[in-house]
């Protein structure tokens, strides 16, 4: 499993970076990014913490940690300048909390995060066709949600991205332990999408793209 949006308590998550990692290396995953919700106000404190843990456990355990960040609840026509604000401050994934159903995000939020640049448009909700092929000519994938509520957007986004061939990935959004996925879990997810275990397959080579792209970039 590669899981690349999860939550430690930098933000609203329950644990340390360092024992979200473990649990997560203790059930077997390949690597694990912890990307916790951020704005002008929080950004420059969390991303040196969660760099510098990072670096620690990916020279000691055999699991690949990444840090990134989840730009949440901004104006949409912030995210170019946060979105390189948290690059230049050690994210080496940027996350965007997408126009989930089950939130008041701004409307455009989709849209101006593609736009920005971002890797992951997470938990996206009613994306339309256009915003689903703009994520694809940019780049960016587009999450499908083991989170509740989150989730109940899941059959929409999978059923547009089938239809325009967008690259799509999926993440636990977790926030405590029980919500980290046994890779049977995983695709029972992906299944419930109305999607086949051969798109869990390709969702989880397109999360090692993301891995080797990060590699050549210089982190251990």
């Amino acid at each position: 499993m590669i899981d690349l949006h999860t939550h430690s308590f930098f933000s609203d998550g329950e644990l340390l970076p360092s024992e979200l990692i473990r649990r997560a290396e203790v059930l077997g995953y390949q690597a694990i990014a912890i990307t916790d919700h951020a704005d002008f106000s929080n950004l420059d404190w969390i991303l040196p913490r969660v760099a510098q843990i990072c670096q620690e456990l990916n020279q000691r355990w055999s699991i690949r940690s990444i840090p990134g960040i989840e730009l949440t609840h901004t104006p949409p026509e912030c995210f170019a300048s946060l979105c390189d604000q948290a690059r230049k401050l050690g994210a080496k994934l940027v996350v965007a909390h997408g126009e989930t159903i089950v939130e008041p995000v701004c409307p455009g939020t989709n849209r101006k995060a593609i736009e920005a640049g971002v890797d992951i448009l997470a938990h996206p909700g009613l994306i339309s066709e256009e915003e689903v092929l703009l994520a694809r000519d940019h780049g960016v994938l587009l999450e499908i949600s083991a989170r509740p509520g989150h989730s109940f957007a899941n059959g929409h986004l999978a059923r547009l991205a089938k239809k325009v061939n967008a690259p799509l990935v999926l993440n636990t959004d977790a926030h405590s332990p029980c919500d980290l996925l046994s890779r049977e879990k995983a695709l029972k997810v992906v299944l419930g999408a109305g999607l086949e275990s051969q798109d869990f397959t390709r969702m989880q080579e397109n999360a090692r793209q993301i891995l080797s792209r990060i590699s050549r970039s210089g982190m251990p």
